[in-house]
């Protein structure tokens, strides 16, 4: 009896054996999020399932999934939410109003996949017509074209990404979303320091104001500008 038992979990494929389901709690004041996803060794990855609740309306509920629901446990052995650090942690699941429409919405972890295989995100918009979650195309191009998960800037209606390459050469970006439009870029700023051995900085800032590209070019000693 014991040998066939033995046998038959065999046969079980060992993602149903590990995988976890996860309940968040913590990440919004208007939802709880159940996540569904294979663990192992303190790590998360691999297709998973999302589904979202409202705390007061139990007659809501969303399903969402992702590819790859990547994401390492903390050291309660559960994962964190809402966490946006660049290099560093970034959480499975972000609730925040990303549009500045006043409706909170949801970024959920898909791979490693923005710049220097840095963490990548699914962005979803909530739709007060279809009173449902709705994937944004251009929010979630900016989640897998830059430097992970971009931040956002609530009093200045701004979204922020961060870009680079190799050790010397850095690009900040800013985002306002212009209702039934979308995304315009309205200002950057160029760290340059590859050039002249290291030793200077050109600082380009550009705004774009009334559709009009303006244009600051200047130069520092890596010293100085990057002075602690």
């Amino acid at each position: 009896m014991q040998k066939a038992i033995f046998l038959l979990l065999l046969l079980i494929p060992s993602y149903i054996i590990c995988q976890t389901k996860f309940t968040v709690k913590n990440g919004s004041k208007i939802y709880n999020a159940a996540m569904t996803v294979n663990c192992a060794d303190g790590n998360c990855s691999g297709e998973g399932t999302i589904t979202i609740t409202r705390k007061e309306d139990k007659s809501f509920k969303q399903v969402l999934s992702s590819e790859d629901l990547y994401f390492d446990l903390n050291k309660d052995q559960k994962p964190t939410v809402n966490i946006i650090q660049l290099y560093n942690e970034q959480s499975p699941l972000i609730f925040e109003d990303f549009n500045f429409d006043g409706h909170e919405d949801l970024a959920i972890r898909n791979g490693n996949n923005s710049g220097y295989g840095g963490p990548s995100y699914d962005v979803y918009v909530f739709n007060i017509t279809k009173t449902k979650f709705v994937l944004s195309k251009e929010l979630t191009a900016l989640a897998f074209e830059n430097l992970g998960m971009f931040q956002t800037d609530t009093k200045r209606k701004r979204i922020i990404t961060f870009a680079k390459s190799g050790c010397c050469w850095h690009i900040t970006t800013e985002y306002e979303i212009v209702p039934m439009k979308g995304l315009y870029k309205v200002y950057e700023l160029e760290e340059d320091a590859m050039n002249d051995a290291g030793n200077s900085v050109i600082v380009t800032t550009r705004k774009w104001i009334n559709n009009k590209l303006k244009t600051e070019v200047k130069k520092y000693k890596t010293e100085d500008y990057y002075k602690e």
